[in-house]
């Protein structure tokens, strides 16, 4: 079993910059990507930005050159820094960590204002 936990969220104005956070607590070593996803009002989720065991990061195309995935060095947390943001980026995000299972966090709400 893995808990996540995200924090970071809240209201950014365009053109500014949040970090979110995804600390996770468990089976840690099970873990092989963690990932972030987002869903806005009447949208399907969406993969944002994920990082492999060995560092690999990959990011959805609306979010390349803006937003950055890390971690620290023990794999938790994982970050998400999230810059010149936009209107569109307005969304609930949420940690998924991929081990045997796939687990998820409760979400933390970005918004970001025009």
């Amino acid at each position: 079993q893995v808990q996540l936990v995200e924090s970071g969220g809240g209201l950014v104005q365009a053109g500014g910059s949040l970090r979110l956070s995804c600390a996770a607590s468990g089976s840690i070593l099970s873990i092989t990507h963690m990932r972030w996803y987002r869903q806005a009002p009447g949208k399907e989720r969406e993969l944002v930005a994920g990082i492999t065991n060995g560092g690999y990061t990959y990011y959805a195309d609306s979010v390349k050159g803006r937003f950055t995935i890390s971690r620290d060095i023990a794999r938790t947390p994982v970050y998400l820094q999230m810059s010149r943001m936009k209107p569109e980026d307005t969304a609930v995000y949420y940690c998924n960590a991929v081990a045997f299972n796939q687990y998820w966090g409760q979400g933390t709400q970005v918004a970001v204002s025009s």
